[in-house]
């Protein structure tokens, strides 16, 4: 019944925060117009939109991932890009909505986790980005955050300043904070310890995708090489299920008692 309830308070939380976003967006544009001007574009603002956009291209791979349709996976890129955390929570919200209630009784976030592809297709594809070429994709981008965060303090100060603080800066902290909520499920689903999700939770409060990268890639680390990317996605009790080939496949149909107890452990 918990974990029934964990799938409706998410949908909902999701729903409530797309909403947020949407009327932050709404208010900014209306309050300080369009967002296509030159002098909104500050130091702390560049530095903002790269820290952004790190975290937009996480999201952005699992959705890849996820979607059986290139074309499909191309729209939801492309809305993700122009419209950031307000496409996060649809996204999301539609995957809770696609889940049966057999799915939402027993682990709701795996399955909303889960590809819509079939195996084949996945097996494919694995080779399209190795274990190690993520490993060095994920630590480039968390130095490249970490660079732009010492070069906007050293050339414009510390952002806890008046006057650095802009409307579109605000709308900008909203939109990614959005996010960082969606990262920081993942993370708690992913951790065994309250303890231990709970601070990395505040470290990507705290230095956000410098956060994500070195999350990811962490977790790459903790996996072979020679095994699939899309394994990082579950956690270490749902793997095994994933291991024994059942499970990449999407949910069809009404699996045996079995497998289902099999996943929940």
């Amino acid at each position: 019944m918990a974990v029934a309830s964990l799938a409706i308070g998410l949908r909902t939380a999701f729903v409530v925060l797309g909403c947020l976003a949407t009327a932050t967006v709404i208010y900014t544009v209306v309050t300080d117009g369009l967002p296509f001007r030159k002098e909104l574009l500050t130091p702390w603002m560049a530095a903002t939109l790269v820290d952004f956009y790190i975290n937009i291209l996480v999201i952005g791979v699992w959705i890849i991932y996820k979607e059986s349709n290139w074309i499909l996976s191309v729209i939801w890129i492309v809305l993700l890009i122009c419209f950031g955390s307000i496409t996060t929570c649809a996204y999301i919200v539609m995957q809770f909505l696609k889940l049966t209630p057999q799915e939402s009784l027993l682990d709701p976030i795996y399955f909303v986790l889960l590809t819509n592809k079939k195996r084949e297709e996945v097996e494919s594809k694995k080779s399209i980005l190795s274990v190690v070429s993520a490993r060095v994709v994920f630590c480039v981008l968390g130095c490249l955050m970490l660079s732009t965060l010492v070069y906007t303090i050293s050339t414009d100060g510390s952002p806890f300043r008046q006057g650095v603080l802009t409307p579109w800066l605000s709308a900008t902290l909203v939109d990614f904070y959005v996010n960082v909520i969606a990262i920081s499920v993942w993370v708690a689903y992913k951790e065994s310890r309250w303890t231990r999700a709970a601070l990395w939770i505040i470290l990507l409060i705290c230095l956000g995708s410098i956060t994500t990268c070195a999350y990811v890639a962490l977790q790459l680390f903790r996996i072979s090489p020679q095994d699939p990317v899309y394994l990082v996605l579950f956690s270490s009790s749902s793997r095994s299920f994933l291991d024994d080939g059942r499970a990449v496949n999407g949910y069809e149909g009404t699996p045996q008692t079995e497998t289902y107890t099999k996943l929940v452990r």
